[in-house]
């Protein structure tokens, strides 16, 4: 554990965060980089940040460690806890030097020793780690290869993820270990494009990080090579993607996307497939951010039942001394969860305990892990990197729409005994909001009656739910919601965070209104007597919003004087930005205007409810929000139906196609999968035409 940072002082700490963020805006740092001050980091060979987990063991002694493992191992049994915490406890280069000293000693080799004393998983991860890198890497890859099938998922990882010296020590060990030439062996057990652009990343020719041929950025286009003619072109594509430089392909994307108006990712996962499709994406994602393409790889190697052991192993041995910190950093933020509890959650033994050595710490203990700047910095950065991002719904409105069919029609399923729940179904779910108000209304002119009562009378339960909520404006639906999430003894402070955050100025005030003519009573009034504290002053201020325009100038003034203010002050005026700013004018803050409100942010997440900090959150992205409540489903017992159909009815013409490519990226599962195992009869059948697809 790196207990050094919890001595520094919180300015030290603020100070160091604040100048990140700028760092960040300039451009100056690679995306979720530290959020460890300077000074306090190890310095790795060549004077860069050592940002690993296992470093060099000061007065290290080669020959004792060597007899120390001998000792270990010798007679009936092995002392397998002396043996990890001795592993894990020196760098690859040490531990190199006591495999020379065994052999010099003992006339055996440590590895075998190693192999003949243990079994299984613990063997793999100890015998993996006294490997050179590039003899792991080697052997990793024949692994891949060997037999009838080929590990394609292993083979992307390793040669997208190696530097260009990583490359060629990694092609000289083969040769050395195997005899055989590693592009060859290659070339021999793939095919295709696939093949193509993994003999161009085992060149290792990709141009250095300091190397951006400004003039190339707009010659280099992507958009031709791709969008515009794909099927044509691949040749290009692999071209740039294979040896351009990391800032150069950067930019290259950036420009795609002022481009073709979608990511680089979104194209790639429409014209390609297969083996090549995530070939091409993991090279993307490395380009963007190595930790986090990691820690998604670690992620998937863990979660669901069972664990791809291989991969978590590869991973842990091949980062430890790399960067480990800031996959730790990308995986908490990501997965609002530490890597060293889901290791310790899906693992068991010493080769847990191993584990948990390399991943060097926990980053949900209180103070280990500082998740407000590091938080702020990485969004900052997510943001930086888009353009444009197109909201779609999945519900539009019906072609040939005819409002007294359609109430005719819901009468007749209605009436008599029984009732034709599919064809209610279909008309409510194909239809948009605007034109089910119409269908309401000729309901009752043309009979006499109120279409949503004869709805709550015919259908029951979570269907009945679904299909009023879907009935009412999305004003009524919201204030409905918000009632829900108020009445009876506990409060769902989750319902009320979501809707108020992610609600626009005219869909706030018409809820308002919508609440004030449905119960008689203000939502001001009723947020008042239901909540308290610092969670009930922000919640009233998100339900008073009104966007006011202020200049940045102006802005960073307001938050220099709450700086200087005591902390009730600086509290009611980081409360007056963050509810009162359109989400464009959070996100356009300069450098000063970060450096400031960084400073607020801290404090007041210091001192606040977690409530707070999960409003804050929600600014740099509407549609996390929605995915975290719906992971948070999917990663529990049971479904919570109330939370469900509030974001299917409420995001369907907004923007829940946007969140369902979203929860299939970071769940390697889709909503429709979701949906499909956690619900049943005509409820998921309404759910599933809702969400629009299966992805």
């Amino acid at each position: 554990m790196h207990t050094g940072f919890l001595s520094l002082s919180v300015t030290h700490k603020l100070t160091f965060a604040a100048d990140h963020i700028i760092q960040l805006l300039h451009g100056q740092v690679s995306a979720v980089h530290s959020i460890v001050p300077p000074g306090f980091g190890l310095k790795a060979r060549g004077g860069r940040e050592f940002r690993g987990t296992i470093a060099d063991q000061p007065d290290f002694d080669a020959g004792s460690d060597a007899e120390a493992l001998y000792n270990a191992m010798k007679g009936f049994g092995s002392d397998k806890e002396a043996i990890l915490d001795l592993i894990t406890s020196r760098s690859n280069a040490q531990r190199q030097e006591i495999r020379a000293a065994y052999k010099s000693q003992y006339g055996k080799d440590l590895i075998d020793d190693l192999k003949y004393e243990l079994t299984g998983k613990f063997e793999r991860l100890i015998v993996g780690l006294m490997r050179p890198p590039a003899y792991h890497d080697a052997k990793e890859i024949k692994d891949a290869i060997k037999g009838a099938g080929t590990d394609e998922k292993c083979l992307i990882e390793i040669l997208t993820s190696r530097t260009n010296e990583q490359i060629h020590n990694l092609v000289a060990a083969y040769k050395d270990a195997y005899g055989r030439d590693l592009e060859e062996d290659v070339i021999g057990d793939t095919s295709g494009h696939f093949k193509k652009m993994l003999i161009v990343l085992l060149q290792g020719t990709r141009e250095e990080d300091d190397v951006v041929s400004e003039d190339l950025v707009e010659q280099d286009d992507l958009y031709d090579a791709g969008e515009a003619q794909w099927g044509t072109d691949e040749a290009k594509f692999i071209m740039l993607l294979g040896n351009r430089s990391v800032t150069h392909l950067q930019l290259v994307f950036d420009e795609y996307q002022n481009i073709a108006e979608k990511s680089i990712e979104d194209s790639i996962k429409s014209e390609l497939s297969g083996d090549f499709e995530r070939l091409m994406l993991a090279v993307v994602q490395c380009i963007r951010s190595k930790p986090m393409y990691f820690a998604k790889r670690l992620y998937k190697s863990m979660k669901g039942l069972g664990t791809a052991d291989n991969t978590l192993i590869r991973i842990m041995v091949s980062r430890s001394e790399i960067d480990m910190l800031d996959i730790r950093e990308c995986f908490r933020l990501r997965y609002e969860k530490s890597l060293y509890n889901m290791i310790q959650d899906d693992t068991s033994g010493e080769y847990k305990r191993t584990l948990l050595n390399l991943c060097g710490g926990d980053d949900d203990i209180a103070g280990e892990f500082f998740p407000e700047a590091a938080q702020i910095a990485y969004k900052m950065w997510e943001i930086s990197a888009m353009t444009k991002v197109q909201l779609r719904g999945t519900v539009r409105p019906y072609q040939n729409f005819d409002p007294a069919s359609d109430a005719q029609a819901l009468r007749k399923a209605m009436k008599g005994f029984g009732t034709d729940e599919d064809t209610i179904i279909d008309i409510v779910t194909h239809r948009s909001n605007a034109q089910r108000q119409e269908i309401r209304q000729t309901f009752k002119s043309l009979l006499g009656r109120e279409l949503m009562a004869d709805l709550k009378s015919e259908l029951s339960k979570n269907l009945e739910r679904l299909i009023l909520g879907l009935m009412m404006t999305p004003a009524e639906f919201d204030a409905k919601m918000m009632k829900k999430a108020m009445e009876g003894a506990g409060t769902d402070e989750h319902s009320l965070i979501e809707i108020l955050v992610t609600r626009s100025n005219q869909e706030i005030q018409e809820m308002c209104s919508a609440y004030q003519n449905a119960y008689k009573k203000s939502l001001e009034d009723a947020i008042a007597s239901d909540t308290s504290g610092q969670f009930k002053r922000i919640l009233i201020s998100l339900a008073q919003r009104i966007i006011i325009r202020f200049s940045f100038s102006l802005q960073c003034k307001v938050l220099a004087d709450a700086c200087n203010a005591d902390s009730g002050d600086m509290e009611d005026k980081f409360m007056s930005i963050l509810c009162t700013r359109s989400f464009p004018h959070l996100r356009r803050g300069n450098a000063d205007t970060c450096l400031l409100l960084v400073h607020v942010l801290i404090h007041v997440f210091m001192n606040a409810p977690a409530n707070i900090h999960y409003i804050s959150s929600s600014v740099p992205g509407i549609c996390e929000v929605h995915i975290a409540q719906i992971s948070s489903q999917a990663r529990g017992l049971g479904t919570d139906d109330r939370a469900l159909i509030r974001i299917m009815v409420s995001r369907s013409e907004i923007d829940l196609f946007n969140i369902r490519k979203e929860f299939k990226e970071t769940h390697d599962a889709t909503l429709h999968e979701f949906i499909q195992g956690d619900t049943s009869g005509d409820y998921r059948k309404t759910l599933l035409i809702i969400c629009g697809g299966e992805d």
